[in-house]
């Protein structure tokens, strides 16, 4: 993805910085690991930690809020989820540095080559 469309696309999405931030915290890192493969009750993500279980809730709606958990609802309970799309926005985010050293790379190469062919 060139770098014009990467600005585009991050328009459209939450804002980077926000991502970043929820993923910051090692607490938020644990959770998104235990809801990887299936969907939790907050309140059994809640018993994974020394904490209390408002602080949980916070760290919830914080990686909800940055689009990387899907909460449901069940009757009183809370489910989550995670939200592969947001790590696809994470991915387009980080794959952008490669794309621009990769490109800076060909270009450098391109240039070589031409300069021993012109020898």
């Amino acid at each position: 993805m060139e770098l014009s469309a990467l600005n585009v696309a991050m328009k459209n999405s939450r804002p980077m910085h926000v991502i970043l931030k929820a993923l910051a915290e090692p607490r938020r890192m644990a959770i998104l690991t235990l809801v990887r493969s299936h969907e939790l009750r907050a309140g059994h993500i809640a018993t994974h930690f020394r904490s209390t279980r408002p602080g949980i809730s916070q760290h919830l709606r914080v990686l909800t809020k940055a689009g990387l958990l899907c909460e449901r609802r069940q009757g009183t309970s809370r489910l989550y989820s995670l939200r592969r799309e947001g790590f696809g926005e994470l991915r387009a985010f980080v794959d952008s540095f490669w794309e621009e050293s990769l490109s800076r790379l060909k270009r450098e190469v391109e240039a070589e080559t031409q300069n021993e062919r012109g020898r």
